[in-house]
Parts: structure tokens; C-alpha cells; sequence
């Protein structure tokens, strides 16, 4: 008992909602990995990478939850930044000279035959360093001015603008979560509107610029292919908005599920669940999506266990880890905490509920993971770090909590011998007395 007290420090409830996310990502992955099985033509070797990922990710949250907040912040301002930055020149590097992406993408570096997606640590480190920015560099006020604002920009534009051209969901995120969080470090109240003025515009304008900007296609009939100076994947993410859009009615039996296969056989796997789910393993979209086990493990979810074991039970899961977490920031009494595991829990949170919008349909693909659910090597990794670093939070509160009370304990001993030393010489030795009798 001792021991496993040692090991599972922090909150207990964090705790639950991470284990059964993981025993809901071990039963999935092992059913939605048939293309995977396929291909590698060994029937346990995509789960069994996957539980060696998830044990990895079970040591960083222990790590984590172990290490102080002070060494926290130096290693995502440290470490953590520089680092993405690095990798993520390298992964754009290596796909212009040499061609090699990953599902038309650059987002992948092989390392010793592990995919590591740089971006995923780049999310992790835009959290910390915005937390220290915000804490650091307040004005007079005692809210976050101007200089928080300008560093916060310096340091997280570049890392997005390296993100944008192969995986435009992930710096959306980014930008998302940054904006939640400048709103709860109380950012001075006109900088914000600006920021928000800002950010609708810059939405606006890119929207325009993926509908109206010509895109790179080869055209059958010239044979010749028309070049645009933007981002090669602008065509996909046109194509993506073009699709969700599309309200035309098309006959059941003139329709094309390969056109659109992915939110074609994911809707059919959603229906054919019927409300109450066929059961583990008894998936038969997962042979005809590509991603099954990432991007469309929830309607995977949905169609084994259906509507209220399945879809809610994954809802209800990723909205208690967010009250959760908000609780703990509410108790812990300084700023970088508070806003350290905030932005945590809005990444992770905003993160899931866009996967599974995409696989409802009721948002256009993006290409987002469902985190500590999807298979995945530096998504789990990363989450899992999370969730030691929410842990490390909530444990030093807990700290915070005992010192607090020792430290009233002792100020009412205080009191009380002073109250004492305060009384009559007679009342001293009629106490005395009496106890002695």
C-alpha cells in the first residue's frame, strides 16, 4: 500500500479518468488496427507497440507528477521550445530535399523507428512558456500588459508559422488555446479586444484565401500542372470545407463512398451501431478506414459500444478531467499553476471534442488525434506528460493545503497560550486543583 501511495500521487480522480482512457484506448486500437494487421501481417504487433507506447506515457506521468513547478517551467522554457523549434526546421528540411511525407503531410520525424511529431512537444511548450509570460510581465495593475502580450507573439507566431503549411488544425489549436489563456490570465481588457479584432480578421482572410487562391492540380486534358505559391495542402484543406458543405442530394444507389471514404464509412459506422453497439471487437468499418485507429476511433467507439457506453461515456470522461482540473486550479493560490493546468485542460479537452465533431460530421476533417485514446507515439507520449504535469499541480496544492493548516493549528496554539498566560492566578489554581484531585 505504501508503495502504490508513492506511485500514484496527485489527485486519485485525475488518476481514474487517465487509466480508464487508457484501457478504452487498449481495447480500441486492438480492434480498429485491422489495416495496420494487414500490412504488417502480424496480428499482435500494432498493439503491442501501441501498450509500449502507453507504458512509456505511464512513466512520464510518474515522472512528472514528481518533478516541482520551478523545474517545470525551465524545461518547457528551456528544453522543451528550443527544441520543437529545432525539429520542427528539421522535419521542413528533410521534406523538401527529400519528398517524404506521411498521408500527403510533413509532420513526422523517424527516429530509430519511432514517428515523432514535433508539433505535439511545440503544444506542450506554447502552454508553459504562456503561463510564465503571463505571470512574469504584469504592469501596475497587477494585470498582464503590453510586454506579456509581445513575447508571448515573438516566441509562439514562428512556431506556428512552421506548423501552418502541413497541419493548419494543429496551429488553429494552438492559437485557440492561447487566446483562452490570455483571457484567463486577465490580459489587459482593451489588448484583448484588439487580439480578438485581430484574430477575426486574420480568420476571415484565410478562409478567403483557402476558397478564392488557385491551388496546385495537374490538369489531365493539358497535362500540365498549375503552381500555387501557397501551402501545397491548401487544395486538401479546400477540398475538406468544399465537402462539408456540400448539401447536393445524391441517390443511395448513385452515391460514392469512396469519394468521401473516410466520413462515408464513418457515418456508416456510427449507424450501424444502432444505439446500443455491436461489441468490442466487432467493428466492420474499421477495414475501410484508413485511420480507424486515430483520427476515427470514435466513431469506431460508437459503432462497438454505442450511444451511452460508447459516445457519453468517452464526453462524460473528457468534461470530468476538465472540471477537475479546473477545481484544482482553483484552489492552488498562484498564477503560473492556475494557468499552467488550464491550458492544459483546454488542449486536451478542445482537442477531443474536435475529434469527435469530425467523426459525427458535424465539422470538417482536421486531422486531430482523440488524445489518450488514438494510437499514436508523441500524441500519447505528450498527453501523458499532461497528466503528470496536472498531477505535480495538484499535489503541490495539496501541499499548499497542509502547510496552510499546520500553520493555523499553530497560530491557535498561540492564541490559546496567550489567552492562558492572560488569566486570573486564581482560576490558574483552581485548574490545578481540580486536576489533581
Amino acid at each position: 500500500m505504501d508503495l502504490l501511495r508513492k506511485i500514484f500521487r496527485g489527485d486519485r480522480v485525475v488518476w481514474i479518468i487517465y487509466g480508464l482512457l487508457c484501457v478504452i484506448s487498449i481495447i480500441e486500437v486492438f480492434s480498429a488496427a485491422s489495416t495496420l494487421t494487414f500490412k504488417s501481417g502480424n496480428h499482435w504487433l500494432p498493439i503491442r507497440h501501441h501498450i509500449i507506447t502507453l507504458a512509456i506515457g505511464f512513466l512520464a506521468v510518474i515522472f512528472f507528477q514528481y518533478v516541482n513547478l520551478n523545474s517545470i517551467r525551465k524545461i518547457g522554457l528551456y528544453i522543451f521550445y528550443p527544441t520543437s523549434f529545432i525539429l520542427l526546421i528539421v522535419v521542413i528540411l528533410i521534406s523538401f530535399y527529400t519528398g517524404e511525407k506521411v498521408n500527403d503531410a510533413a509532420r513526422w520525424l523517424d527516429i530509430f523507428g519511432f514517428q515523432f511529431q514535433p508539433s505535439e512537444l511545440a503544444k506542450l511548450s506554447v502552454i508553459i512558456l504562456t503561463a510564465h509570460c503571463l505571470t512574469k510581465y504584469k504592469e501596475s495593475d497587477g494585470k498582464p500588459g503590453t510586454k506579456a502580450l509581445l513575447i508571448i507573439a515573438a516566441l509562439t507566431l514562428p512556431v506556428c508559422f512552421l506548423i501552418f503549411s502541413e497541419n493548419l488544425s494543429t496551429t488553429l489549436l494552438i492559437g485557440l488555446v492561447v487566446y483562452l489563456m490570455l483571457f484567463l490570465g486577465r490580459l489587459n481588457t482593451r489588448l484583448f479586444l484588439k487580439i480578438t479584432t485581430v484574430g477575426l480578421l486574420l480568420a476571415t482572410l484565410l478562409l478567403s484565401v483557402i476558397m478564392l487562391a488557385p491551388t496546385q492540380k495537374k490538369n489531365k486534358e493539358s497535362n500540365t500542372i498549375e503552381i500555387s505559391f501557397l501551402p501545397s495542402r491548401l487544395s486538401t484543406w479546400k477540398s475538406r470545407i468544399l465537402t462539408f458543405f456540400d448539401n447536393e442530394y445524391i441517390p443511395p444507389e448513385k452515391y460514392d463512398v469512396d469519394k468521401n471514404g473516410q466520413i462515408a464509412h464513418a457515418n456508416i459506422a456510427i449507424a450501424s451501431s444502432k444505439g446500443i453497439g455491436k461489441g468490442p471487437g466487432n467493428s466492420t468499418q474499421r477495414d475501410f478506414l484508413s485511420q480507424a485507429f486515430s483520427d476515427f476511433i470514435y466513431a469506431i467507439i460508437i459503432e462497438e459500444f454505442g450511444l451511452f457506453f460508447g459516445a457519453a461515456l468517452v464526453i462524460v470522461l473528457y468534461l470530468w478531467l476538465f472540471m477537475r482540473v479546473g477545481r484544482i486550479a482553483h484552489n492552488c493560490q498562484h498564477t503560473f499553476p492556475t494557468l499552467l493546468v488550464m491550458g492544459i485542460a483546454l488542449m486536451i479537452v478542445t482537442q477531443a471534442f474536435i475529434n469527435m465533431l469530425v467523426a459525427v460530421n458535424l465539422i470538417p476533417v482536421t486531422g486531430q488525434p482523440l488524445p489518450l485514446i488514438s494510437k499514436g507515439g508523441s500524441s500519447s507520449l505528450i498527453n501523458s506528460a499532461y497528466i503528470g504535469i496536472i498531477l505535480s499541480v495538484s499535489r503541490y496544492t495539496k501541499l499548499i493545503e497542509q502547510q496552510d493548516k499546520i500553520k493555523e493549528t499553530q497560530e491557535i496554539g498561540v492564541e490559546a497560550n496567550a489567552i492562558i498566560e492572560d488569566l486570573p492566578l486564581e482560576i490558574d489554581l483552581s485548574i490545578d486543583h481540580t486536576e489533581k484531585q
